[in-house]
């Protein structure tokens, strides 16, 4: 997801915030587990009926493995990137709070597209990917606003 904010008072410079899109809210996620662990100790109780005795331990392993994965899927949901462009600069966040990983001046910054789609900043022999966690029609969007930016931020768009 790509969020265009202005960054300052005066609206001059810009900001665009991105985050992998989730397809699930928390509580969705929740349900999700609640599901899959009610099925799981269904089939487990069946299978201890049945003369398993060792179903209900499995089941136990298996909820944590699946708990596990599903807390690790919504981690990697929470990641966040975010790009400033100014008159004086061009910035890179690549999380909250964090010091900027790359920053130039918009004059020197350029912008490139890989074969793969991915977007990079570059300056003076050093350059940062950026919405890597995004996918190929939202990192073509990014390159279009960021491109946009550059140039209004350079004065090449007037």
């Amino acid at each position: 997801m790509i969020e265009v904010l202005p960054s300052s008072a005066d609206g001059v410079a810009m900001q665009l915030r991105l985050r992998p899109p989730r397809a699930m809210t928390a509580r969705q996620f929740i349900r999700l587990f609640g599901v899959l662990a009610g099925l799981m100790w269904l089939s487990a109780g069946l299978g201890w009926w049945a003369g398993n005795v060792f179903a209900p331990v499995f089941a136990l392993l298996y909820g944590v493995l699946v708990a596990v994965a599903l807390r690790c899927s919504w981690r990697s949901g929470e990641r966040e990137e975010a790009i400033r462009v100014g008159p004086a600069a061009v910035e890179v966040f690549p999380s909250s709070g964090s010091p900027p990983a790359f920053q130039a001046h918009p004059h020197w910054v350029r912008l490139r597209i890989g074969s793969d789609e991915r977007v990079w900043l570059a300056s003076s022999g050093r350059q940062v990917e950026v919405g890597s966690f995004l996918g190929p029609a939202e990192r073509l969007q990014l390159a279009q606003q960021l491109q946009g930016l550059l140039a209004a931020a350079d004065g090449r768009h007037r």
